[in-house]
């Protein structure tokens, strides 16, 4: 296996200068005699230049290596940071991308043979589709359950006797849920191992430990990107530790303020260049996810502590304390009868406000608004509505409001 530099400088060679965008903002660039010399003279790549440069060039934009008719594979960003944008993969990208998350698999101690469901249905971002179309390549019974009820997903991964789940957090917890109310319980389903993607869920001990607890089962968490491809899976030995693919990315973590690089332990904004994914590479992209590095045991590699923490625009502060989405999931979800909630975040006073909403009695929802006051010294109004009020999701939750 090539090293990360070897691995650069071949991504360098095939992209410039038949790469328009990248052609636009380098020029050329020299091969380089270390990873330190790469990032030192690069510049980083930003979400909002690729959005400038799909408008400038619809629908696709110029960020491509290879003449149009090379690629056949058509994905669609989530939109979390703007206007979604399209991404195109060749053959040989795609492949990388399944090589990726069959290593995602492996991690997770799926073997062929296994049988795996997948409970939702299919759109236009990448995630899910290589997740499928990587289990199947190597030898996972991979099975379809889009356009279902939950109710009907859940006999169906009794029907086809299916020991692994891929699906966001917040639908591993509805599908119980909904197993409760229709007296078909989760842990009897004879699923063993629960892949959970698309929040930060799967690294909060609060999160994992009700999904473990209603499922009976081994939450993995995973983390990837559209324009990225699949990056994470959780350590087996440690479930608070998430583990990169260094041998597909070059990894870094920065202050999101001064770009300058951070110490293991402290938090940054992680930075990836896709060393594999030729057709439509990204250099040092800035992917807005807010994470800690702590060292592995092989030298320059580090993993993260707690997962994706948080992303950097999704960081609120109020009244000087700044508050992730993570950090108010995880008390949340200390509450085992909290059905759903929601959080709203005020920012048209001169103080911004922080309120949430949650399925549960009135008792809960004043133990809830005590223990946000402890924990952040803040008080943070809660308000308790009836179960059913609020909305549920499927794939990623849109649980936090702001109005600007």
């Amino acid at each position: 296996m090539p090293s990360q530099l070897e691995s650069l400088n071949q991504l360098l060679a095939a992209i410039l200068p038949a790469n328009a965008f990248y052609h636009h903002k380098f020029g050329t660039l020299p091969e380089f005699t270390s990873l330190a010399d790469f990032t030192n003279k690069v510049p980083f790549t930003t979400n909002e230049e690729l959005a400038a440069d799909h408008q400038r060039h619809p629908p696709y934009g110029s960020h491509r290596s290879f003449p149009l008719a090379s690629y056949h594979r058509f994905h669609q960003t989530s939109g979390t940071r703007g206007k979604p944008l399209i991404w195109l993969d060749d053959p040989a990208g795609w492949s990388w991308i399944l090589d990726n998350w069959e290593w995602v698999w492996r991690g997770a101690g799926v073997n062929p043979g296994d049988t795996a469901f997948f409970p939702f249905s299919f759109g236009p971002f990448l995630g899910f589709w290589a997740g499928f179309e990587a289990a199947t390549r190597m030898g996972v019974r991979a099975v379809p359950g889009g356009g279902l009820s939950s109710e009907n997903r859940l006999h169906l991964m009794l029907r086809s006797q299916s020991s692994i789940v891929c699906c966001t957090p917040t639908y591993a917890l509805r599908l119980a849920e909904v197993g409760e109310k229709i007296k078909l319980p989760v842990s009897s389903l004879g699923v063993t191992k629960i892949i959970v993607c698309g929040e930060p869920g799967g690294s909060i001990p609060e999160v994992r430990n009700r999904i473990e607890s209603a499922w009976q089962a081994r939450v993995y968490d995973h983390h990837g990107m559209t324009e990225i491809g699949p990056i994470s899976v959780s350590s087996e030995t440690d479930p608070d530790l998430l583990l990169l693919r260094h041998a597909s990315y070059l990894c870094e973590v920065i202050d999101p303020a001064t770009g300058t690089p951070v110490s293991e332990g402290e938090t940054g904004e992680l930075v990836l260049t896709t060393l594999g994914r030729h057709g439509s590479p990204l250099l040092r992209y800035r992917t807005g996810d807010l994470v800690r590095p702590v060292a592995t045991a092989e030298p320059g590699h580090f993993a993260l502590r707690g997962g994706v923490l948080s992303r950097t625009d999704d960081m609120v502060v109020i009244r000087g304390i700044n508050i992730h989405p993570s950090s108010i999931d995880s008390i949340v979800r200390s509450f085992s009868n909290i059905a759903e909630y929601q959080v709203e975040i005020d920012q048209r006073p001169a103080l911004a406000e922080l309120r949430l909403t949650v399925e549960a009695p009135e008792h809960t929802a004043a133990a809830l608004a005590q223990k946000l006051r402890s924990s952040f010294s803040l008080r943070i109004p809660v308000a308790a509505v009836t179960p059913g009020t609020l909305p549920t999701f499927d794939v990623k939750a849109k649980r936090w409001n702001i109005l600007r």
